[in-house]
């Protein structure tokens, strides 16, 4: 049978003398092909970023043309004193008519082209805002915003526009239409004017891509404006925008505002609607990303959910709670019992920050409310096992496909490199290094992700479990809110990329709205 066999090989397959050299030549080719299409695909991706950047200016000297032209049309506008007003305040004045939408958004377009020439911080303007205030001002009705010129984080849908989530492969993606985040602001009656920078893949505490380029802090160009909101936080805080709408999963609301000296607020997951929302990585529901209000101080952060949490949002996403803001809650002098730390006994963080809250429990004292001492439970656990081993559940394969065909930033190289090692490796490297550095350990064990949909459920089950128990130890303490250290002041410019983990992401895991409030006087942001 075997000799049949091997018969019938030699029939099917005759023998012939291999020629070495068409084997050379043939095995050459295909490696020079490879090359040459390697080499196409490389000249392909700078072509689109190239095109990307050229649209961008392209915008840019548009609007610095419209906005030259209103300076004409309308001579002796107020421009310093209409940036000055709080949001309450400007929305008054253009409610009852002693300022016009228009002289508004052109100031602002005006302030924002300054800003960007300044830190890099928009990624495009949104030339249809002038159809916007056509819109509002035929309308008789006025919203909760009216006339207010709004900035969206990239990702955030516009009609007609790129949501690039500072990826090449995104460059070819026009959303046709808004997202329902959009389209609420817009019946309140504010104007969508411009859309910011943010990190590659949103996935960092810099603010850096390869198609627009490093978004540096108004305040201080040698520092980061975190991310990924960060070009929200940069503009804002230059003063380019009195209303920006970012987004947060694991800090990406809270770190650049407190780098750039702002008040944000994440809310709690799904309170805003994500509908129209693009992202890098979609289903990650054990740590979801949530939409918040970034601006300079809280009444703008209220003012702002008040018109957002509205029927219209309701109905254009069912998924969204209705429950509108509690003006009651808000607005109330009741004591509060406030739980607080300075210091989560984890992430290090700076006197100056563990200060700010010293300072702020103090001013509470004093003001008549209960402070409490809270020490949130199992910190090392929450980075490691919940929050890390949730969005590398997969070993960062999800993340690391987004980079195909792309050109890597150089702030993301070192979170890169570390996803591409083999899980066995990982895994070895983490037994070998936990003697010495135990955190890096744990951090490379959560890195190697799970193995099975049973140990996936388990790990949420484990989440489920650390949130009843966190609910548990503030009900026993009978916590109305706890005040906590936020992440700062403002690195360096480059140094973002070292970090492993923040001191936010235990609320992430939790689920908890995180309200920052900048603590840290100039001098030590400047110093630090």
């Amino acid at each position: 049978m075997h000799m049949m066999i091997q018969q019938q090989l030699r029939e099917l397959l005759p023998d012939r003398k291999v020629d070495t050299s068409a084997a050379l030549a043939l095995l050459g080719g295909s490696v020079a092909a490879l090359g040459v299409w390697k080499w196409l695909g490389r000249k392909m991706v700078h072509k689109k970023m190239e095109e990307a950047r050229r649209t961008r200016d392209e915008g840019l000297k548009k609007m610095a043309k419209a906005v030259q032209q209103f300076r004409e049309q309308v001579p002796g506008v107020q421009r310093e004193t209409i940036l000055s007003l709080p949001l309450l305040e400007l929305t008054g004045r253009l409610q009852e008519g002693s300022l016009s939408p228009r002289t508004v958004l052109y100031t602002y377009l005006e302030k924002a082209l300054e800003v960007t020439q300044q830190t890099n911080c928009l990624r495009h303007f949104i030339p249809e805002c002038e159809e916007q205030l056509q819109e509002i001002e035929r309308h008789k009705e006025k919203g909760q915003l009216y006339g207010i010129p709004v900035s969206i984080k990239d990702h955030i849908g516009h009609k007609g526009h790129l949501a690039t989530c500072g990826l090449v492969q995104c460059l070819d993606t026009v959303m046709e239409e808004d997202s329902v985040l959009v389209k609420v602001l817009k019946r309140q009656g504010a104007i969508p004017f411009a859309m910011t920078n943010v990190p590659q893949s949103l996935f960092s505490y810099e603010c850096s891509n390869p198609i627009f380029g490093q978004t540096l802090n108004p305040l201080n160009p040698q520092k980061s404006p975190g991310g990924s909101s960060g070009g929200e936080g940069a503009l804002i805080a230059g003063g380019g925008s009195v209303l920006g709408i970012g987004s947060d999963m694991g800090g990406s609301i809270r770190l650049p505002s407190s780098f750039c000296g702002l008040c944000g607020l994440k809310p709690t997951a799904q309170r805003l609607s994500l509908s129209g929302v693009t992202g890098p990585i979609d289903g990650v529901l054990a740590v979801p990303c949530a939409l918040g209000p970034m601006a300079r101080d809280v009444d703008s952060l209220a003012l702002c959910m008040k018109a957002l949490l509205c029927q219209e949002m309701f109905q254009l996403d069912p998924t969204v709670p209705p429950i509108p803001f509690n003006e009651q809650v808000y607005s109330s002098s009741t004591p509060l019992r406030v739980g607080y730390y300075d210091t989560d006994g984890y992430f290090p963080l700076p006197p100056c920050m563990r200060r700010a809250v010293r300072e702020t429990r103090c001013a509470l004292q004093a003001a008549g409310h209960q402070l409490v001492l809270f020490s949130p439970p199992r910190i090392p656990y929450v980075m490691t096992e919940l929050f890390f081993k949730t969005f590398f559940a997969d070993g960062g394969r999800s993340w690391l496909d987004v980079f195909t065909g792309d050109i890597v930033d150089p702030t993301l190289r070192p979170q890169v490199n570390t996803c591409k090692i083999p899980r066995l490796v990982k895994k070895m490297l983490a037994l070998l290094l936990k003697p010495l550095f135990p955190r890096l350990a744990d951090y490379l064990t959560a890195l190697a992700g799970m193995r099975s949909v049973k140990e996936m459920w388990n790990h949420h089950h484990q989440i489920q479990e650390y949130r009843s128990q966190f609910i548990t130890q503030w009900k026993e303490l009978q916590l109305d809110v706890v005040l906590c250290p936020v992440l700062g002041p403002a690195f360096n410019t480059g140094y973002p990329r070292k970090l492993l983990s923040n001191c936010h992401l235990l609320h992430d895991a939790v689920q908890r709205p995180e309200l920052p409030c900048w603590g840290c006087s100039r001098q030590h942001r400047d110093r630090g």
